[in-house]
């Protein structure tokens, strides 16, 4: 469950966010803030997963408290959902490391397209021990390519279990069986199947069957030559 407070001076608007997210698994809104006093209190005492911070608040601006936040509490992510559009602004959230910047009016679509992609992200990140320059350049979105390709993805195929798929077979010189990449990325067999059949269709990876010693073929997987 990812917690989420809500730092908006517009109750109504505050309201709005709050049903989107009621609508969205593994999303609980634990505390509204309607200034920048309350946001840090609400901070030090629900210690939130991501917090969802206006810019134009009544007492001070979301971007000269983002610096205070990332000092008292690093662990936060932080996505900015405001009216402000000045560019300025936007450079000095990014300077503090926010996640993504939300201009509103913020449509139910956008909004929970934005949270998650934010959970699969974040569920990638606390699972990574290590890293490929492929896997960051995806997270990080630089490869314009591939991004349009994961646009494309159809339904219960996502990009980032996609990309681990693909780092896995990298390292399998001798090919691997769904049981044997579900095993690798904790995922059961039959998901891990599922997403190798996927890159099998799209000529990213190859299939062959092999017998054991028993006889009964094994059907394993190899990622095709990049």
């Amino acid at each position: 469950m990812i917690n989420i407070a809500i730092a908006e001076d517009d109750f109504r608007i505050a309201q709005i966010h709050e049903k989107f997210i009621e609508h969205l698994d593994g999303f609980s809104v634990i505390g509204k803030a309607v200034n920048a006093k309350d946001t840090m209190s609400l901070l030090e005492k629900q210690q939130p997963d991501l917090l969802l911070l206006d810019i134009y608040m009544p007492d001070e601006l979301g971007t000269a408290l983002l610096p205070l936040i990332r000092r008292r509490f690093p662990a936060v992510d932080i996505i900015v959902v405001t009216a402000a559009i000045e560019t300025r602004l936007l450079q000095e959230a990014l300077r503090s490391g926010i996640s993504h910047y939300l201009i509103k009016p913020v449509s139910a679509h956008k909004f929970t397209q934005v949270l998650l992609q934010y959970r699969e992200k974040r569920k990638w990140l606390l699972s990574q021990t290590e890293l490929s320059q492929s896997v960051v350049d995806l997270y990080f979105g630089s490869d314009a390519k591939e991004q349009k390709q994961l646009h494309d993805l159809p339904t219960g195929i996502n990009s980032i279990t996609l990309q681990k798929i693909k780092e896995a077979l990298r390292t399998a010189q001798k090919g691997v069986t769904a049981e044997e990449l579900g095993e690798k990325m904790g995922a059961s067999r039959t998901t891990a199947r599922r997403y190798a059949e996927f890159l099998v269709s799209q000529e990213e990876a190859l299939a062959e069957l092999e017998y054991g010693i028993i006889g009964r073929p094994e059907r394993k997987y190899y990622l095709a030559n990049e």
